[in-house]
């Protein structure tokens, strides 16, 4: 995953562009990707599709002709969506159109303006207070113009139609947590899912932050009714402990596995509920759609010291923290997968357990975890209890009820409902 990220953390991307093109042919590489183009002045709800920005070079110099700002360098020293620009500036008209970090002044802060046009450069406070020239030339090799939006789709069929959508936004820059880490996980959980039976079918968006989440569900409110179950992806890479946001509803199943797995697994967390305020789950589960998606990270963007600056580079994610993200979301998608309700057919007192191995020959001892979970799916398989509400009231891991599940069923004394196959 880290490799991947690697790979990807040089490109410039932005909402629209040839970085975001370039970013899912190298996913190509490893998915079956849709690629989708959105044209220029579409109309997506109370929403148009902008103008395709792109960037060639970026550059200000001092009076001896060397680069002392450069987009070669670092791709974060330009505003995204600065329009063209060159010419000689003096220092104060410069400053007008510089952005810094004064709090955090090694670091190049990230900035856009996508939709008001203007020209600006990203540097760190020492930089700027280094520049003593009394004028400088200043160039942005950028062309903003009709063209379109891009995003990329991957669908992976299961045994029903219905959907889980995971959603990572791809259009930041060179910052690594926020969101390449996003978007390997993303990437590495479908090539997981490629590799065994799937009883929903898995949708995976890789999109422009904002625009990218409305003009897919402008573009797909048919398709909307189909999704079950959904995850944003964000900031999955640093050392933080995990952090879940629930969706609108608050109590959907996805809010409930997403909690189980957290618990079962004994790793620090927190879950939080559901704001406003953001990543795309704000589009999702805007009052048109209320989709029971939430959104799934370690410390939550804005609460980091690196978030949006040149510190969020690829020695900030590590490797084992990417692995024991993608560990955690195969776990939520494991009981999502498992989740099923049964129904008991010896429900008159206990089946006798013993004469079918399901329960020790030796009385006396205190009833451990598997006898637990058989003796709570026996009592709550009534056709109206998931496994999910087994696990929640039992305070047992998902695991052992599925197994036990599973035990009952091939020792028929319960039964898989028939909605539930």
């Amino acid at each position: 995953m880290h490799e991947l990220m690697t790979e990807l953390f040089p490109i410039c991307r932005s909402i629209t562009g040839d970085g975001m093109r370039q970013t899912f042919e190298i996913l190509a590489k490893q998915l079956p990707i849709e690629i989708n183009e959105v044209a220029t002045g579409t109309p997506v709800f109370d929403w148009t599709v902008p103008r395709e920005w792109n960037i060639r070079d970026a550059y200000v110099k001092d009076l001896s002709g060397r680069r002392v700002v450069d987009f070669q360098r670092s791709n974060l020293h330009v505003t995204s969506y600065s329009v063209p620009v060159h010419g000689r500036f003096s220092l104060a008209e410069l400053k007008e159109h510089v952005f810094t970090l004064p709090e955090q002044p090694d670091l190049i802060p990230y900035r856009t303006s996508y939709y008001a046009e203007r020209w600006a450069f990203c540097m760190s406070e020492r930089q700027l207070a280094s520049l003593q020239d009394a004028e400088y030339e200043v160039c942005i090799d950028s062309a903003l113009e009709d063209g379109s939006l891009t995003y990329a789709e991957v669908l992976l069929p299961g045994l029903v139609p219905e959907e889980v959508l995971i959603s990572a936004h791809a259009c930041h820059p060179s910052l690594a947590n926020d969101n390449l880490s996003g978007v390997v996980l993303a990437a590495f959980l479908a090539k997981h899912l490629t590799r065994r039976q799937r009883r929903y079918s898995y949708r995976f968006l890789f999109i422009p932050g904002t625009i990218g989440s409305i003009t897919w569900l402008a573009r797909n409110e048919r398709q909307v009714a189909m999704i079950r179950h959904g995850l944003v992806v964000a900031c999955v890479g640093d050392c933080g402990a995990f952090t879940y946001k629930r969706s609108r509803r608050g109590n959907a199943e996805i809010d409930r596995a997403v909690a189980l797995a957290l618990r079962d697994s004994g790793a620090p967390h927190r879950v939080v509920d559901f704001s406003p305020f953001g990543y795309d789950e704000r589009q999702y589960c805007s009052p048109g759609f209320d989709l029971p998606i939430g959104c799934f990270s370690r410390t939550p963007h804005g609460e980091f010291a690196e978030y949006h600056t040149s510190a969020d580079n690829l020695d900030f994610v590590r490797p084992e923290e990417l692995a024991g993200s993608l560990s955690m979301v195969v776990r939520i998608v494991d009981i999502l997968e498992g989740d099923r309700r049964y129904k008991n057919l010896s429900p008159k007192g206990e089946p006798q357990l013993g004469r079918r191995g399901l329960y020790p020959s030796v009385g006396g001892k205190a009833a451990n975890v598997e006898q637990l979970a058989i003796l709570w799916l026996l009592n709550l398989s009534d056709g109206r209890h998931s496994l999910i509400d087994v696990a929640e009231r039992s305070r047992l891991p998902f695991a052992f009820i599925r197994r036990a599940a599973e035990a009952l069923a091939s020792h028929d004394l319960l039964e898989l409902l028939d909605d539930e196959r």
